[in-house]
């Protein structure tokens, strides 16, 4: 086995989603590309598959690992991730170029600038920003 490490190590308290995807490194590639993620960690088998690894989007650390019985849709549904930017447009723009499916589309709704897509294996982002009061 071989472990990479950026030692982007937390002291306190997190939480972090752990996403289950049929390609470990295509996974890797696809969220470097769709988000500009920033690859922390990764543990390989001897074969080249990802057992494990840690992206960070910005100060949002997720994690992935390869499980080749998936198939196109994770197996108890898709996964909805929300993320948070200060350009979800472009975000999101970046993303179904890098090979996301648009669900729904960039709009304003209750407070938020949002749209959603499914990325290449099944679990589903929403990408927006809070809407800043516009009362005087």
């Amino acid at each position: 086995m071989t472990a990479v490490a950026s030692g982007r190590d937390r002291t306190g308290p997190s939480i972090a989603p752990w996403l289950s995807v049929p390609d470990g490194p295509g996974a890797v590639d696809y969220y470097k590309a769709a988000f500009g993620a920033v690859e922390c960690y990764r543990l390989e088998d001897d074969g080249g598959r990802v057992v494990v690894a840690q992206l960070a989007i910005g100060d949002a650390d997720f994690w992935l690992g390869e499980d080749r019985d998936l198939g196109p849709q994770p197996a108890a549904g898709p996964i909805r991730m929300i993320l948070t930017v200060g350009d979800p447009d472009a975000v999101f723009r970046q993303a179904l170029e890098a090979g996301g499916t648009e669900v729904s589309p960039i709009d304003e709704a209750h407070g938020w600038r949002i749209g959603r897509f499914a990325d290449p294996f099944g679990h589903h982002w929403e990408v927006g920003k809070r809407i800043p009061d516009r009362q005087p």
